[in-house]
C-alpha cells in the first residue's frame, strides 16, 4: 500500500507478556466451513468464524453465487446451503482479495459448475502462482485459463465433465490437495490424492463432518466422486477453534521476552498444523498443553508458555510442511536463540504473500542479525536486535501480514525503536492483532498517531 492508505507501526522494547488471551478463529477452518456449508443441503451455523478480510472475501464470493449468509453476531454466520448444484453464475468477477486459500479452493469448486466464472484478487494475490492448482484440475477435465505464468485472474469455463484421477502432488500442499478434493464433488469416479509429506487435513475432516464419503490417512485422501448425484453434503454446525498460526506469534513472543507467562486459550492442535510447536520445544521452549479437548471435530488445548532461553537447532525437514506459515515467527525465535538455527526444504516460502525467505532475512539483517540465505532456507545466527538511533530503520513487510507481525515480536527485544511499514494486510488474517498485543505487553503503536 502507499499514500493515504498506507499503515505503519512503530515498535520497541515491551513488557513481559502476561495473562490469558484467545486469538481469532482458525482461518483455514473458517474458509472451508463457509464453502461446505454453502454447498450443503440445509442451514448450517458457524461459530468462532474469523472476522478477517480473507474469510469475509470468501463469504462474499458465495453470496455473489446466490448463497444467503447471515451474520447474527460477530464471529457467527448462518449459511443457507443451496446444495452442490444450487450455485448461480455471477455477472461480475469474484474477488478473493488477498486470500490465496480462498482462490485455490474456489477454483476446485467452480471447475465443476455449469457456468463460467472469473476469479480475481488484490495486487499481492495477483502475483501468486496458480499453475499447481490448474494442472491437476485440467487432468480432471477442467478448462481454466490464467495470465502468463499461471497468475490470476483465473477464467474457469463451465460445463466441463470432470473425471476421477489418482494424483500424486509434486510438492506437499494442503491447498492444492483441497482444490482437487472439492472438484471431486462434481467428478465421475473417485479421486485419490497422494502427498510426499502429510499436510493439514482440514478439508478431509470437514467433508466427513458434512457427511461426504471420504477415506483419509496421513499422506493420502480418497473421495467419492459426486457426478452421479448419489451423495450430498448435509448441513451441520461448525465450531471454529482459535487459529494456531495466529497463536504462533504469541507463543514465540512469550518464549523470548524475559519474564513472560502467558496462556493462549482453545488453540487448534491439528497435528498437521503444529510443526512450530515441535520446533520451539526442540529449541527448549517452555510450552505446556492443558485442558486438551475436541471442538467441532478438531483437537484444541490451552497453551501455557513461559519465557526461557532458546537454543539454535537444525529444523527437521519432515516438520517443515506442518509449519510453513509460521516460519517468519520462527526466524525471530532463532534470532533470539543461542547458536545457529538452520532451515532447509522450505522453498515454498518464496511463493507466499511475499518471498518470505528473502523478506524475513532482510528484516533480521536490518536489525543486526546475521542470516545466511540459500534457495530453500536459511541459517539464522542468534544475536541481539539493535538499531542505531541516528539511522532510522524501516522494515518493509511488502504487504505480508506474517512478516509484519513477526517483525513486531522482534521489536519487543530490540534496543531502540524502528518502523514496520505497510502493515494493513494484518487485518486479512488477524484483525485486532495490535490491540491484543498491546493489552498483553507489546510496545507497538500506529506510526500516524
Amino acid at each position: 500500500m502507499s499514500g493515504a492508505n498506507r499503515l505503519d507501526w512503530i515498535v520497541g522494547a515491551g513488557k513481559p507478556l502476561t495473562g490469558r488471551i484467545r486469538v481469532p478463529g482458525d482461518k483455514s477452518v473458517s474458509h472451508r466451513a463457509i464453502m461446505l456449508a454453502s454447498l450443503a443441503e440445509g442451514v448450517s451455523r458457524i461459530d468462532g468464524f474469523l472476522e478477517g478480510e480473507d474469510t469475509r472475501a470468501t463469504a462474499a464470493v458465495f453470496q455473489k453465487l446466490g448463497v444467503k449468509i447471515e451474520a447474527p453476531s460477530p464471529q457467527s454466520r448462518i449459511v443457507h446451503g443451496v446444495g452442490l448444484r444450487g450455485l448461480r453464475a455471477s455477472a461480475e468477477a469474484l474477488d478473493c482479495g488477498n486470500a490465496g486459500t480462498g482462490m485455490r479452493l474456489l477454483t476446485g469448486v467452480l471447475a465443476g459448475q455449469a457456468f463460467d466464472s472469473v476469479l480475481v484478487g488484490d495486487a499481492s494475490l495477483s502475483k501468486r502462482p496458480m499453475r499447481r492448482v490448474i494442472d491437476p484440475l485440467a487432468m480432471m477435465g477442467a478448462n481454466i485459463d490464467s495470465e502468463a505464468g499461471g497468475l490470476p485472474p483465473l477464467r474457469i469455463r463451465g460445463g466441463s465433465a470432470l473425471h476421477g484421477i489418482d494424483y500424486t502432488l509434486p510438492v506437499a500442499s494442503a491447498q492444492v490437495k483441497s482444490a482437487v478434493l472439492l472438484a471431486g464433488l462434481y467428478a465421475d469416479g473417485d479421486i485419490t490424492v497422494r502427498e510426499p509429506h502429510p499436510t493439514r487435513d482440514y478439508t478431509e475432516r470437514m467433508l466427513s463432518a458434512f457427511g461426504w464419503p471420504i477415506e483419509f490417512s496421513p499422506g493420502l485422501a480418497r473421495v467419492r466422486g459426486g457426478a452421479d448425484g448419489r451423495h450430498a453434503l448435509r448441513a451441520t454446525d461448525v465450531s471454529v477453534p482459535a487459529d494456531f498460526s495466529s497463536a504462533a506469534f504469541f507463543l514465540v513472543a512469550a518464549s523470548v521476552i524475559p519474564g513472560s507467562d502467558l496462556t493462549l486459550e482453545a488453540v487448534g492442535m491439528n497435528p498437521r498444523r503444529t510443526g512450530l510447536l515441535q520446533a520451539l520445544r526442540m529449541m527448549g521452549a517452555d510450552i505446556v498443553e492443558t485442558d486438551a479437548r475436541h471442538q467441532g471435530g478438531e483437537a484444541v488445548a490451552d497453551l501455557h508458555v513461559r519465557a526461557t532461553q532458546l537454543r539454535g537447532i537444525d529444523v527437521p525437514e519432515d516438520i517443515v510442511p506442518d509449519m510453513i506459515d509460521e516460519f517468519p515467527a520462527l526466524f525471530v525465535a532463532a534470532a533470539c536463540a543461542t547458536g545457529s538455527t538452520r532451515v532447509s526444504g522450505a522453498a515454498e516460502l518464496r511463493v507466499k504473500e511475499s518471498d518470505r525467505l528473502a523478506t524475513m532475512s532482510s528484516a533480521l539483517r536490518a536489525l543486526g542479525i546475521r542470516v545466511d540465505e540459500v534457495d530453500d532456507g536459511a541459517t539464522i545466527h542468534g544475536g541481539r536486535f539493535v538499531v542505531d538511533p541516528a539511522k532510522p530503520v524501516v522494515i518493509d513487510s511488502h504487504g505480508d501480514h506474517r512478516i509484519a507481525m513477526a517483525s513486531a515480536i522482534a521489536g519487543q527485544r530490540c534496543e531502540g525503536e524502528f518502523t514496520i511499514g505497510d502493515i494493513a494486510n494484518v487485518a486479512t488474517s488477524f484483525p485486532g492483532f495490535d490491540t491484543l498485543a498491546q493489552r498483553v505487553g507489546f510496545a507497538l503503536r500506529d506510526a500516524s498517531a
